[in-house]
């Protein structure tokens, strides 16, 4: 999962740093890497490293990112490696000089990697698969020949490149001298949302990954790009959007809510706050029935991402809501950590617990998810080291048993603390004294009721059903081998990688 921004501004100010702002409140869906690349006159002027977005740009990296457009990233590793080669945003200077950036993951890389080698004799410079995909893309707009290109020309090359790749990927290019294009994959796995800004000097034009880094600029939302649609925003400020997919259909996937998403953020007409609202009210119901017997003291939320579940369930039961662990807010997210051992070490300094919320108490833990059980494990015990009575815990997503493929980082059926246990073998692993997990379909319904258009969802991290249809168990074996915690930990590298262009060291 990583977060991706792209602006066009007719007023020709300040551009970088909005980026710069976008890509701050984007932070949250990667920070493993940040990269910045803008236009002027011609010419792309990147800066680009492994880290969060405040310690790779600095005041002297920003004053020489110069220009009118540009397009960000922050990255999270899923398929390559943590190398800074592999940062975002990617370039190639032919044809015109294309800057990329890519939020998902392919599924047929390997074939697409030889493809372009011995057919469009291109050469791939990393394992990023987003570099195959920028290349796909060159390489069929290259076919057309022409010395200037306008809207069409994009959109023809997006057709192609729907017909050649499969997966998950929402992007954003972009052309010096031309403007700002992006596209969304048939299913609509990755989000692409659009606004704008009108000001007295001018409009801006902004693509990003969630409508929250629209909004929080000043931007009206304008639309969600549709599965399989490309928008093109040229240098003029005019907005082209066509649909470039045969057979597009809407199939989100159903963890940008879960977890990934801010909760003031809106995806694809869908409120994740009022999803997550949702997510409490029928995890309460499934508690008040099945936990008939038992007496909750009190609810506490495992911050940040179940507080809005938490207090929903919480008011459904009428139980006191307390917020009994305080989160350290300068420890990153565990869960997008490269390796399981860093991942143990970083949740007791992440979180601790208030013992007078805890002390003789009967308390109900809410958690977005279980992936692995680290954090579970270790919190459970943060508890009754607390002095907690008796440690319930309430997942208000149904047990992730399967890897995803589709660019969150679940590939290892190993490493889930579900795989091949019952609910009543994984609360014993976590330390629990009871575990409930949400329903799958009470989980579909929560998010469906935002946008009742959609009726599917990518789901396959809890039903291992792969809505592209393409993914065989060879292809599960290969990227658990490639993207397990054992194999990441021995890849992960300091490198760092600046400047492709002009250098803004």
């Amino acid at each position: 999962m990583c977060g991706i921004v792209g602006i066009l501004s007719t007023t020709k100010k300040d551009t970088a740093v909005s980026i710069y702002d976008a890509l701050t409140i984007l932070q949250h869906r990667g920070q493993d890497a940040a990269g910045i690349v803008t236009s002027h006159k011609g010419r792309f002027y990147m800066r680009k490293s492994n880290g969060l977005v405040k310690n790779v740009f600095k005041t002297k990296h920003m004053t020489k990112l110069l220009g009118d457009m540009g397009i960000g990233h922050v990255r999270y590793p899923t398929a390559g490696t943590s190398s800074g080669a592999e940062a975002q945003p990617l370039y190639v200077n032919s044809p015109y000089g294309i800057a990329f950036a890519h939020n998902g993951n392919l599924t047929n890389t390997k074939e697409l990697a030889q493809e372009l080698f011995e057919q469009d004799l291109r050469h791939i410079n990393t394992n990023s698969d987003s570099e195959i995909l920028l290349n796909v893309f060159a390489s069929e707009l290259a076919k057309l020949q022409k010395q200037r290109i306008n809207e069409q020309d994009i959109f023809d090359s997006v057709k192609q490149v729907h017909k050649r790749v499969r997966g998950a990927y929402a992007t954003i290019g972009m052309i010096p001298g031309y403007g700002i294009f992006g596209f969304r994959d048939p299913n609509g796995i990755r989000p692409l949302i659009l606004g704008k800004r009108t000001t007295n000097d001018g409009t801006k034009y902004m693509l990003a990954s969630e409508s929250v880094a629209l909004t929080a600029l000043g931007y009206e939302i304008t639309q969600d790009i549709k599965p399989g649609e490309a928008v093109v925003v040229d240098r003029e400020g005019n907005v082209f959007v066509q649909q470039c997919a045969e057979k597009p259909k809407y199939s989100p996937c159903i963890f940008e809510f879960v977890y990934f998403a801010r909760p003031d953020s809106v995806i694809d007409n869908i409120s994740v706050y009022k999803t997550r609202l949702r997510m409490g009210e029928r995890l309460a119901a499934k508690i008040h029935t099945e936990w008939s017997d038992e007496k909750i003291d009190v609810v506490i939320p495992i911050p940040d991402t179940s507080r809005v579940s938490a207090l929903q369930l919480a008011n459904e039961l009428e139980v006191r809501y307390s917020e009994g662990l305080i989160k350290n807010r300068y420890i990153a997210r565990t869960f997008i950590m490269p390796g399981q051992k860093l991942r143990k070490k970083s949740v007791r300094q992440k979180l601790s617990a208030i013992e007078l919320e805890f002390k003789g108490k009967n308390v109900l833990l809410v958690d977005d998810s279980i992936v692995r059980g680290t954090t579970s494990e270790q919190i459970v015990k943060m508890a009754r080291d607390a002095g907690a009575k008796k440690v319930f815990f309430a997942s208000a997503a149904p047990a992730v048993r399967h890897p995803n493929v589709y660019g969150i980082d679940m590939a290892s059926n190993k490493e889930f603390i579900a795989h091949n246990k019952s609910t009543e073998e994984v609360c014993h692993a976590i330390g629990a004294d009871k575990l409930i997990y949400q329903d799958l379909d009470d989980l579909i319904w929560c998010v469906q009721q935002g946008n009742k258009n959609i009726t599917e969802f990518d789901c396959s991290c809890f039903n291992g059903e792969y809505i592209t249809g393409d993914i065989t168990q060879q292809y599960l074996d290969d990227i658990e081998t490639m993207r397990a915690d054992s194999a990441k930990e021995k890849g992960s590298t300091n490198e760092n990688s600046d400047l492709i262009s002009n250098d803004v060291e």
